[in-house]
């Protein structure tokens, strides 16, 4: 197993109900340490630039007025596995899905408002990790 890192967002629907630290718990519990975050409100551009692999789908002008619609928070998270470990914490993308337990069964709303995301690949990782934080903003 290797160290690696992977990108995280808690979303908007997670934010509004101040769920961020519950959250936060179940990483940092599954073994994974946060060594980079920040709260931001995205911007339109932001959003689109970041989801522009989703720009042809049905959901995508959705996907972004959600992610717009309150603050997120972004982060990066380090472990052993941690791409895959991540994923497992959170559950499948539709909570109706999500094995008991895991983030999106026990805290989203429905399959947009899911609570949270995370990379699906170190390409994707690595990716997501530089769109919104510097070298210097990652401390390990």
């Amino acid at each position: 197993m290797a160290t690696e890192r992977t990108f995280s967002i808690i979303k908007p629907d997670a934010t509004r109900r101040n769920i961020t630290g519950k959250i936060i718990d179940r990483l940092e519990s599954a073994g994974l340490r946060v060594v980079g975050q920040k709260r931001i409100h995205m911007t339109k551009e932001q959003a689109e630039g970041f989801y522009a692999v989703h720009k042809e789908r049905p959901f995508y002008n959705d996907l972004v007025s959600f992610m717009i619609s309150g603050p997120v928070v972004v982060q990066v998270l380090e472990g052993e596995d941690a791409i895959a470990k991540n994923r497992e914490v959170m559950g499948a993308t539709n909570p109706k899905e999500a094995a008991p337990g895991t983030i999106r069964a026990d805290f989203a709303e429905n399959i947009e408002a899911n609570s949270v995301h995370g990379s699906d690949g170190p390409d994707t990782a690595k990716t997501e990790i530089a769109f919104f934080f510097s070298d210097g903003e990652i401390v390990g």
